[in-house]
C-alpha cells in the first residue's frame, strides 16, 4: 500500500500518513507557464495499492485536474488498484437539476474520475447521500460523526444540549447525531430566496435556555449559520456552536462568522484552513487524519469500513 497527494491538502495527506505509517510518495505535481498540470511519480508504484487523497476544494477546477493526472499516472504505471480519496468532494450541491437546463454537474464529476481510471472511491460527508450511485465504482462515505461526538463530550454539559439542524434537508444527519449524544433534535425551518443567503422562518423544537449544537456538512458563505443561530438565541438558546464538515468558507464568510452570535465553530480539515481561518478568534479545526487513515488501512485489508460507524 502507498499514498500519493496533491497540492489541496499536504498537511492532511502527511497526518493520514504518520497514522499509517507510510510517508506519502514522492511526486512532483506542479505547473507549466501557462498552468498547465504537470505530474511525475518519482517511486516505483507497479503492483502497489494506490491511495490518491485529494479534495476538490478551491481552485476547484486544478485540484480536479490534478487528481485526474496523477490517477492517469498511476494508472500508466502499472498501480495494482487506484482509490481516490476525496476528503471533500466538490461539485456535490450541484446533484439534480433544480430548474431547466442546468447541469448535474456532480455526476459529470464522477464519470471524469472514474473513467480516470479509479477503481474506487472514499470520500466524506457527502452533500447528499445518493452521489455514492453517482459513480459506477465501489464508493465508501465516511461520516464525521463519531469524530464531532467525541469532540462535543469533551467541550460541552449534555445535560443541557439540543442538537439543530439548519434546514430540513440535514435532519437525518442531526438526528443520528443526536441519538449518538441522546440529546433533543430542533430544526430551523428556513426559505432560500436565492443561491448563498437564507431568510430563517421558525424553530421546530425546544431551544429555551439549552447550548445548542448546529450540525451541516458545508459552511460556504456563512449566511446559514448566521441566521440560524440569530433565531436560536432569539428563542432562548443560552448559546450556539456549529459543527460542520467542510469549511469551504468563501468570500468574507470568516469575518461574518467571527463578528455573529456564534459561540464556537468546529470545522475539520478535510479542506486545508486559510490563515484566516487559524487565527479566527471563534473557528476551531479539528482532524479527520485517523478518521480517513483507518478507512484506507481497512480498504487495502479488505475489512469492513461500515463497522467505524456502529
Amino acid at each position: 500500500m502507498k499514498i500519493v497527494s496533491g497540492n489541496s491538502n499536504r498537511p492532511l495527506a502527511e497526518a493520514i500518513g504518520a497514522y499509517l505509517s507510510i510517508p506519502p510518495v514522492k511526486a512532483v505535481v506542479k505547473r507549466f507557464n501557462d498552468m498547465e498540470v504537470f505530474v511525475e511519480i518519482q517511486e516505483n508504484v507497479r503492483g502497489h495499492d494506490m491511495f490518491v487523497i485529494q479534495s476538490t476544494s478551491f481552485p476547484a477546477n486544478d485540484h480536479l485536474m490534478e487528481l485526474l493526472i496523477i490517477i492517469d499516472a498511476l494508472r500508466r504505471s502499472s498501480a495494482k488498484r487506484i482509490t481516490a480519496v476525496l476528503p471533500y468532494f466538490g461539485y456535490a450541491r450541484q446533484d439534480r437539476r433544480a430548474s431547466g437546463r442546468t447541469p448535474i454537474s456532480a455526476k459529470l464529476v464522477a464519470n471524469l474520475i472514474t473513467h480516470a481510471g479509479v477503481d474506487r472511491v472514499l470520500t466524506l460527508d457527502l452533500h447528499a447521500g445518493q452521489i455514492q450511485g453517482f459513480f459506477d465504482i465501489p464508493t465508501d462515505n465516511l461520516f464525521s460523526g463519531p469524530v464531532f461526538a467525541r469532540d462535543i463530550k469533551q467541550h460541552n454539559n449534555l445535560a443541557n444540549t439540543a442538537v439543530v439542524s439548519p434546514d430540513v434537508g440535514g435532519v437525518v444527519r442531526a438526528r443520528a447525531l443526536a441519538k449518538r449524544l441522546d440529546c433533543p433534535l430542533a430544526i430551523v425551518d428556513k426559505r432560500r430566496e436565492r443561491a448563498g443567503e437564507s431568510e430563517v422562518m421558525n424553530i421546530i423544537g425546544d431551544v429555551n435556555g439549552k447550548s445548542c449544537i448546529l450540525i451541516d456538512d458545508i459552511v460556504d458563505s456563512g449566511g446559514t449559520l448566521v441566521n440560524a443561530a440569530d433565531a436560536l438565541v432569539a428563542k432562548g438558546a443560552k448559546d450556539v456552536t456549529a459543527y460542520i464538515t467542510h469549511g469551504v468558507l468563501s468570500g468574507g464568510a470568516v469575518a461574518r462568522i467571527t463578528g455573529s452570535k456564534l459561540k464556537n465553530l468546529v470545522i475539520t480539515d478535510s479542506i486545508q484552513p486559510t490563515e484566516a481561518v487559524r487565527v479566527a478568534k471563534n473557528i476551531r479545526v479539528i482532524s479527520i487524519a485517523s478518521l480517513i487513515g483507518e478507512a484506507i488501512g481497512r480498504t487495502n485489508r479488505e475489512e469492513s469500513v461500515s463497522s467505524l460507524f456502529e
